[in-house]
């Protein structure tokens, strides 16, 4: 069966001031569909850089990144765009943006715009959306750029769903100042994406963010390395197939 997402040999360097920094060194590693993968690192440790080239965003300088089997590389720029607005979504605190008196169903309905639909039917799903992550109907009508970082959280997860993608990246996913808000969103985050079978990719610095997921990995200087037991990390030689152990959450 082809991976839904797989990493060969992957590597990929940075300009760094003055210098050139290998950010990624040969990672390898197949997710299958439905499967939930959680990458534990610090602060420039390459996790981010391994979750934009999950999602097409970059590229790799070698090595191949496959979404279903086919070569992120070998695609044109547009195709990549495609596939980021449709079978990949990509969600990062980082990457915030919504437009001045924009309402919060609007920021979500908007993210619909490839699906074909009339901007009735986009609101429509976004309301529904938003309800599942807690955001009522009260909420969905306020500005989004008036959103507590809490709201703001939820609001991007809604966004990323509504497109119902195959696969779902995220980068530092709750950061939150309140720890039981965070709970809460992890479970929300891992009871949506098994629901609806989605593969799930997440990154971070907090061990909390990665509990429940079917297979737990690190990244450190670039390197990928698998945990195969609880407490046990295993470097990666060659490619591991995620899922294969453990599966499910």
């Amino acid at each position: 069966m082809t991976p839904l997402l797989s990493f060969l040999n992957v590597s990929k360097r940075c300009a760094d001031g003055g210098r050139e920094i290998l950010v990624l060194d040969r990672a390898c590693l197949d997710i299958d569909a439905g499967v939930s993968v959680g990458v534990y690192g610090a602060r420039r440790s390459g996790k981010s850089t391994l979750l934009r080239l999950a999602a097409g965003i970059a590229l790799p300088d070698s090595g191949t990144v496959s979404f279903d089997g086919a070569d992120m590389a070998q695609m044109s720029a547009g195709a990549r765009s495609r596939l980021l607005r449709s079978a990949i979504a990509f969600m990062s605190a980082d990457d915030w943006r919504a437009n001045a008196g924009e309402s919060v169903v609007d920021h979500v309905a908007t993210a619909l715009g490839s699906e074909g639909l009339t901007m009735r039917e986009a609101r429509h799903r976004a309301l529904r959306v938003l309800d599942q992550v807690g955001v009522g109907a009260a909420g969905a009508q306020e500005t989004a750029s008036s959103l507590s970082l809490t709201e703001r959280t939820k609001v991007m997860l809604a966004r990323a769903l509504a497109r119902e993608p195959r696969l779902l990246v995220l980068d530092e996913p709750a950061q939150m100042p309140n720890l039981s808000d965070r709970d809460r969103f992890y479970a929300l985050l891992r009871s949506a994406t098994r629901e609806r079978g989605m593969a799930l990719l997440v990154a971070s610095e907090e061990m909390a963010a990665l509990q429940g997921l079917g297979v737990l990995m690190s990244i450190s200087d670039g390197e990928l390395c698998s945990t195969e037991e609880r407490g046990t990390v295993v470097q990666m030689p060659g490619r591991r197939r995620a899922g294969a152990e453990r599966p499910g959450w």
